[in-house]
């Protein structure tokens, strides 16, 4: 049964976070009833500019904000873990920008806090809410790439420029926009990992993020299939345009990622003759998949000068299916795609790859809580809050 109030989020980090907040005040299942940035007078402008009145400066005075069901969090990349079990241990549902964690530890934890507690959690992994990746997927569904035979994806980008804490990262901590579509075209988990680095970076990037190489190249092993793909990424001190793609090879049709930004991808078919094999091909938009009041959004970009929109063309239309996916899934009481264990599997591949490349490319397989579930209840110590739908139907004073 569907809850029939608007659900109240908090979102937390308005640098690339701010992106969502016009999507979240158009979108009728939601009210956007805070927002925290550390920096007051950051916080309070943005406040202004979007009319939202309460504001936070720090994310504990948002967990303690009995109102909140659910928290957006946008925070730096090492901070996405603790974050997530602060949140869970507060009885607040979460959706968290990728990567889940950098610790397979943090990664476990948060799967058994869900698991235990029936609160949701969702990685909110851009690519496969794509418009690429969902042209893609609706032509896997209808079979038209026959057998897939071999996936591959890769994420080149220069990192000279952002935030600082980046030059602390390794190439696959931070490598769900690659993992993430070959494993999710198939709904698949990976099974084992093997990864090589290549080249190397500079001393200062070396020293900060304790990785040599300047490329990291993976393989995948997909659970139960006899596919296998291939990822790469590189942050540092390699000449290349920006690129998210994502290849699929088939016994009927395959897909390749076109190798310049604003060039058209191309769809090979088989048995044409040679030279009608490959056609360049337009991909649609999916904005007709999404409630009428946020489907402008999948077009619409609020702050484009953002370093992550100018290399991301903003993130192929993802944004409103994003928030569309996790919110349903609160009010249908489902789990939403990706959801704990899915977002817990992706990562750890990246995790465990860079662990590979610094033994040699030596044989990683992935934890068996991200392959099978988590159910275990006696590890952690918890005081949580009802999931919501627990919550609201003991209560009497919720509006119908």
């Amino acid at each position: 049964m569907k809850e029939t109030r608007p659900l109240n989020a908090a979102l937390v980090g308005l640098g690339f976070g701010a992106e969502f907040i016009p999507i979240y005040q158009k979108y009728l299942d939601v009210n956007l009833a805070a927002i925290c940035r550390r920096n007051e007078a950051e916080v309070n402008k943005i406040g202004d500019a979007f009319g939202i009145a309460r504001r936070y400066t720090s994310f504990e005075e948002v967990l303690a904000d009995s109102d909140i069901d659910f928290v957006h969090i946008n925070s730096p990349i090492g901070q996405h873990g603790k974050m997530s079990i602060a949140a869970l241990k507060a009885g607040k549902h979460v959706m968290c920008t990728v990567p889940m964690a950098t610790k397979i530890k943090e990664c476990e934890e948060i799967c058994q806090l869900v698991a235990d507690t029936g609160l949701k959690y969702m990685m909110a992994e851009t690519v496969v809410y794509s418009r690429e990746f969902l042209f893609i997927k609706e032509m896997y569904d209808q079979g038209d790439f026959g057998k897939i035979q071999y996936l591959q994806a890769s994420h080149p980008q220069d990192m000279d420029g952002w935030p600082a804490y980046w030059e602390h990262m390794v190439p696959m901590h931070y490598a769900t926009h690659v993992v993430s579509p070959v494993l999710g075209l198939m709904d698949s988990r990976a099974e084992c990992v093997s990864c090589f680095g290549s080249g190397s970076v500079r001393d200062d990037i070396r020293e900060k993020s304790g990785s040599p190489f300047a490329v990291e190249s993976c393989h995948i092993k997909l659970a139960d299939s006899d596919v296998s793909a291939h990822v790469w990424r590189f942050l540092y001190d390699t000449a290349r345009q920006y690129r998210e793609s994502f290849d699929v090879y088939g016994s009927k049709k395959s897909f390749e990622w076109s190798l310049v930004e604003g060039e058209p991808h191309i769809l090979h078919t088989a048995k044409r003759p040679e030279n009608e094999i490959a056609e360049r091909i337009e991909i649609p938009d999916f904005a007709h998949r999404l409630p009428e009041e946020i489907r402008p959004f999948t077009r619409s970009i609020v702050d484009a000068d953002h370093l992550s929109f100018l290399q991301g063309s903003g993130h192929g239309g993802s944004h409103p299916h994003l928030v569309h996916e996790f919110v349903d899934s609160l009010l249908s009481d489902r789990d939403p795609w990706p959801d704990a264990t899915t977002s817990a599997n992706w990562t750890c591949v990246g995790i465990l790859a860079h662990e590979s490349a610094m033994l040699g490319g030596e044989i990683r397989s992935l934890p068996e809580f991200t392959r099978a579930g988590y159910t275990r209840v006696d590890a952690i110590e918890r005081d949580v809050r009802p999931p919501i739908h627990a919550r609201q139907a003991a209560s009497t004073s919720q509006p119908t």
